[in-house]
């Protein structure tokens, strides 16, 4: 079983909840557990673990700005709080990436893809569009299988443009803290959206539902 990808939200980096999710993780993809890269701003830290497939996002608290560049042991650990984590299913490339690829995109291709094959996110009861307490989620999950259990997204965007240039389409679940990116042909282009419910998830995020 593993570990409650939710309940990690609002830690800290050195929390013993997302210690022991780390290990557990590693263990299950047979990867070392090693410190993660850190990309620092002023009011968000990145830690990336790229050979376990996810992403953390912290937030400063209490006035805390970092500055750019900062190393893991420079951070005040302690005025930082978990506000979202990305987790990654990344084909491998066909091609070497060429020019028009996209830096951000080059960068989701350093992932590794997520080893856990089937995971559940639990779902708010208020906001379902089915009796589900909770969506399984395995790396084919596609966008007709996130509709059929979450209902029409709040937002959703991307797909525009030549399918050489456009961002994949997107959708989010506000009321369930759950956003999906959507990889392949069918999630890029002018017909992306009638294409996107075959669509794979490229990349999912976790955050705190939101109430309005």
């Amino acid at each position: 079983m593993a570990p409650d990808i939710q309940t990690l939200l609002g830690a800290n980096p050195s929390a013993d909840s997302i210690t022991v999710f780390l290990k557990d993780l590693a263990q299950h993809s047979n990867a070392s557990l090693t410190a993660p890269e850190v990309k620092s701003y002023s009011d968000a830290i990145y830690f990336n673990y790229y050979p376990l497939g996810i992403s953390f996002l912290f937030i400063p608290q209490k006035g805390y700005k970092p500055t750019a560049g900062l190393k893991l042991e420079d951070l005040q650990v302690d005025l930082l709080v978990l506000d979202s984590i990305n987790i990654y299913n990344t084909p491998k490339p066909k091609v070497t990436p060429t020019k028009t690829t996209t830096s951000s995109r080059t960068a989701e291709l350093a992932f590794s893809t997520y080893s856990v094959s089937k995971w559940n996110l639990s779902l708010s009861s208020e906001a379902s569009a089915s009796n589900e307490s909770s969506i399984e989620i395995s790396l084919t999950t596609n966008g007709k299988d996130f509709v059929s259990c979450l209902g029409e997204p709040d937002r959703k965007g991307g797909g525009t443009g030549p399918s050489s240039g456009s961002i994949g389409i997107w959708c989010e679940w506000s009321k369930h803290g759950i956003m999906v990116e959507f990889g392949g042909d069918e999630a890029r282009g002018p017909q992306a959206w009638e294409r996107g419910k075959d669509a794979m998830w490229r990349v999912i995020t976790v955050f705190a539902p939101k109430q309005e």
